[in-house]
């Protein structure tokens, strides 16, 4: 009986340790994955402008570049990408459908 009075204990404090141990854990990763780093200065870039009538079709981001699918008010399609750095526009793709 007295052994297992003393298993008991034992076991009761390896369960507050491993719960603490679990609570410090996630704090810690909370603590760390808080808001995605905060820049010193606000994120400004010159607007990129649209022609009359187009509109955006779909987004698509990568590591480093966000791509605009435009449609022209002709119907035709345009690509532009843009750099997520600056925020400025480093060039369009135009597509066109073949005759």
């Amino acid at each position: 009986m007295q052994a297992l009075k003393i298993l008991v204990v034992v076991m009761g404090v390896m369960i507050l340790a491993g719960v603490t141990i679990l609570v410090v854990a996630i704090a810690d990763r909370v603590s760390r994955g808080g808001p995605a780093t905060a820049s010193s200065h606000p994120f400004a870039a010159a607007p990129i402008e649209l022609p009359a009538g187009a509109w955006i079709e779909t987004i698509g981001v990568g590591s480093d570049r966000l791509v605009v699918d435009i449609v022209l008010p002709d119907g035709n399609r345009q690509l532009v990408i843009i750099d997520l750095a600056t925020g400025g526009r480093l060039g369009a793709i135009p597509l066109r459908t073949a005759p």
